[in-house]
């Protein structure tokens, strides 16, 4: 075996694979004959790190059970209906709400496109390396109860809190129980000044106290919630009627 072939089983090894493509990419390539080897060396070091910048997007997008994975805050419709104030929304792109574990509340009407935006949110902290699981708070009480049932429940808290962005999707659609609430709570409790929730919803903030039935829980759920939040309301019709798509 040739001394460039170990090597290059070496770098395989080491899972260098964007140092690698790119060194026989040189090797082929005549335009890098010219090239320094300080210059070529740089290059190789720049391909390994946007590759491994890549795949690690590639693996938290798929991790982020987004609804909408192609949701992007540069394809948002800005129409004055719809009530968006732009400044607001390129203010949240640039992340410092999930350094300071603040939250995001999404509220309007059925298809003024709250998931859709709550998505491009996650999108884009994905892109900026953050950690992001989305899920319908329906089926979020329904995996309460399994992980309750099998008896994994506090594997699957601590694995939750380890995303930065928890998107609670279609909050108040349906009735809620009330040991949901005291889940809700916890939920809410275990990432308190550790990560962000970005909660979508069609039911006015104001009518969230009722809705949560139990009131003592209700205030603590909305003191961790609502004071340490940016608001977003939704007018507007529906955007499946406008555009025929889902979102």
């Amino acid at each position: 075996m040739s001394s460039f072939n170990h090597t290059l089983e070496q770098i395989t090894e080491l899972k260098w694979h964007g140092f690698k493509s790119t060194l026989l990419q040189q090797i082929e390539d005549p335009a890098y004959a010219g090239m320094n080897f300080e210059d070529r060396l740089s290059h190789l070091i720049s391909a390994e790190l946007t590759d491994r910048s890549n795949r690690k997007i590639k693996s938290l997008l798929s991790r982020s059970r987004l609804k909408y994975k192609s949701a992007f805050i540069e394809d948002v419709d800005y129409s004055p209906a719809r009530n968006i104030d732009k400044s607001v929304l390129l203010s949240l792109a640039q992340n410092d709400w999930i350094n300071y574990h603040q939250n995001v509340i999404i509220s309007g009407a059925t298809g003024t496109g709250k998931t859709y935006l709550a998505c491009a949110l996650g999108n884009n902290a994905i892109a900026h390396g953050f950690s992001v699981h989305y899920v319908r708070v329906s089926k979020l009480f329904a995996e309460i109860s399994l992980v309750r049932g099998d008896g994994s429940y506090l594997s699957w808290l601590k694995k939750l809190s380890k995303f930065k962005i928890l998107i609670l999707d279609d909050f108040g659609s349906c009735p809620i129980k009330p040991q949901d609430v005291h889940e809700l709570l916890e939920i809410i409790e275990d990432r308190t000044q550790i990560g962000s929730i970005i909660i979508t919803s069609q039911l006015e903030v104001k009518h969230w106290h009722d809705y949560l039935v139990e009131k003592t829980i209700a205030d603590a759920i909305l003191d961790r919630l609502i004071h340490n939040s940016h608001r977003i309301i939704l007018n507007g019709d529906s955007m499946r009627k406008m555009k025929n798509i889902v979102f």
